[in-house]
């Protein structure tokens, strides 16, 4: 029979066995509830910024989102995004003042040619909000950088694209869009910059300038015009997207295609469809998903060290058959 001492001692390894299977179970539970709850611990981002852009259905406006948030993830920001969904001042402006009375921590946005986005940008200004713009500028606002393409550069390349087009002989005429939504400061430098650089081509010659009014309905009246003209215009060198379109159709609509070249600006899935079959030679335009990518980090870099470079140029992009692949899956990535 057992003694005392040695059923006191049996039954105190089971309680240690007991206690070392228990101490094990709770572990492995706390590390899973830890693992588990990894997300919430995440850590809190350091600014809240908030970006205004013209609409949100437009490939080139969902690809500087895209760049913008990706951004936001590697800076730690926490980042809004608003448009309207079409082209609306009324309801960018709406956002713009969503944004100061929200007091965030900085503000990216779209402007237009209006005096009361640099009144809206003055207001963010004395709220101590500071105010970076994308794609266009209001450089007499108090905004503290621009980010976007040298419109200068825009016009030099689209003036080379049209010299490997028609082989450095071309009679053109220029469209230019005269949108109220547009900066037309921008839109002359384009031209200025295209007419710098056909110098190095004596056989090209700009014949007319036309300003497009009415959006696409316009472009195609004039370019009808072009068309049926004495000028022997065999060049087009459209400034806008929305134009670019519509004297592509008129070229199709008319058989011209071959025999007008066309050279325009943007990246819609109508325009590379045009570009696929050779309706429009090429197009050049700003790199959308880099200025929504730049503007988070120019805001960060402020935000950091009070000081940034009032205007980061990112480029050029050239659209030609022989990249519009490219193009397609990129637009295609966005949905």
């Amino acid at each position: 029979m057992k003694t005392l001492k040695e059923k006191f001692f049996k039954l105190l390894d089971k309680v240690i066995i007991v206690s070392i299977i228990a101490i094990s179970i709770s572990g492995f539970l706390l590390y899973k509830f830890q693992t588990a709850q990894k997300p919430i611990f995440a850590k809190v981002p350091e600014y809240h910024f908030y970006m205004v852009g013209q609409n949100s259905v437009d490939p080139f406006w969902k690809e500087i989102k895209m760049g913008a948030m990706d951004a936001a993830k590697y800076y730690n920001v926490a980042l809004e995004f608003n448009a309207p969904k079409f082209n609306n001042i009324q309801e960018e402006l709406k956002y713009l003042e969503i944004a100061i009375f929200s007091k965030v921590d900085g503000i990216i946005t779209h402007v237009a040619n209006n005096e009361e986005f640099v009144n809206l940008i003055e207001e963010a200004y004395k709220e101590g909000i500071p105010v970076i713009t994308v794609e266009n500028d209001a450089k007499d606002s108090k905004r503290q950088a621009f980010i976007g393409t040298n419109s200068f550069h825009l016009g030099e390349e689209a003036a080379k694209l049209l010299a490997k087009a028609t082989k450095g002989k071309a009679n053109i005429a220029i469209i230019v869009s005269n949108d109220y939504q547009l900066d037309s400061v921008n839109q002359n430098l384009k031209i200025n910059g295209f007419l710098d650089a056909i110098k190095n081509y004596p056989e090209m010659k700009v014949v007319r300038v036309y300003t497009s009014k009415l959006g696409t309905l316009s472009a195609e009246e004039i370019t009808q015009s072009i068309i049926s003209g004495k000028d022997k215009i065999n060049a087009i060198y459209v400034t806008d997207s929305v134009d670019t379109i519509g004297t592509a159709q008129v070229v199709v609509d008319f058989n011209k295609v071959g025999e007008i070249t066309v050279v325009g600006y943007g990246d819609t899935p109508d325009i590379l469809r045009y570009i696929e079959k050779g309706v429009i030679y090429g197009t050049v335009m700003s790199d959308p998903y880099k200025i929504g990518y730049e503007s988070v980090k120019a805001m960060v870099e402020f935000k950091k060290k009070n000081t940034v470079s009032t205007f980061v140029d990112i480029g050029v992009n050239v659209i030609t058959k022989e990249n519009v692949n490219e193009y397609f899956k990129r637009i295609q990535s966005l949905d």
